[in-house]
């Protein structure tokens, strides 16, 4: 369970630059939870804050028990391994095979695959449909195919948490639905736990069992998708699902 506690984020010493303010919110383990705003809203930072790629202000973020805001070194390095990253914009080495993407995780400190590495990253490869890529580098890839490759990899570390940033945002929607079924596919055969970052209701819709909605880096309306959707209470949520002003 992850369970994020009065998290606040604040980018200069004056203050004036709060991308997070008390942000409260409870993740089980296994669900899909979709966190949904408008640009600016601080869902960027809520997500790099939980991979502590940025460190919070304050506040709290226990994973199982433990407050990862105080790890660091080795225990911090073993959190990251298991709580992987997908980005909008893939993430790939440009001059790596797929196959060598989705092994980089697993390279040794000289920067070799083991044939362990190896067969993993095949397995992982078949896994997302693309066994045939193996040998192709990212440029020969669609969109579609190389967040594909980016999912593989994102497993091979075996992680508990994935955390999609805005991961379809690229994609038309095609790619769009055959990467949500993709994902939705690996949270049931494995019961990762995802985090979905994103400014579409219909990826909330798509595949979130719980959402949350923030605004000016407040959590201003939290529920299950159905909840929420069903009876939107704030005004930005209304007007996310087009069903109010964006202005009332």
């Amino acid at each position: 369970m992850i369970s994020i506690q009065n998290l606040n984020k604040v980018y200069d010493k004056s203050g004036n630059t709060h991308a997070l303010r008390d942000v409260s919110l409870t993740i089980d383990d296994g669900d899909i939870f979709g966190i949904i705003g408008i640009s600016g809203a601080g869902k960027s930072t809520l997500v790099r804050c939980v991979n502590l790629l940025e460190q919070p202000t304050s506040g709290s973020i226990e994973v199982n028990g433990t407050d990862v805001t105080t790890l660091s070194g080795a225990e911090l390095r073993a959190y990251r391994r298991h709580t992987a990253m997908i980005f909008q914009g893939f993430g790939l080495l440009a001059q790596k095979t797929a196959l060598e993407n989705v092994c980089f995780p697993l390279a040794t400190g000289l920067g070799r695959i083991s044939p362990e590495a190896r067969e993993k990253g095949l397995e992982l490869l078949g896994r997302v449909g693309l066994a045939d890529k193996a040998n192709s580098y990212p440029a020969q890839l669609s969109g579609g195919q190389q967040q594909r490759v980016a999912i593989a990899r994102a497993l091979a570390c075996d992680p508990s948490t994935i955390l999609c940033d805005e991961a379809t945002s690229a994609l038309d929607p095609a790619s769009t639905e055959q990467i949500l079924d993709l994902l939705a596919q690996i949270n049931r055969e494995t019961n990762v736990t995802m985090l979905v970052i994103t400014h579409s209701m219909d990826v909330v819709r798509r595949i979130c069992k719980h959402v949350a909605v923030l605004v000016d880096g407040q959590v201003v309306e939290q529920g299950t998708t159905d909840e929420v959707f069903a009876n939107p209470q704030h005004r930005v949520t209304r007007a996310l699902l087009g069903k109010g002003d964006w202005n009332a």
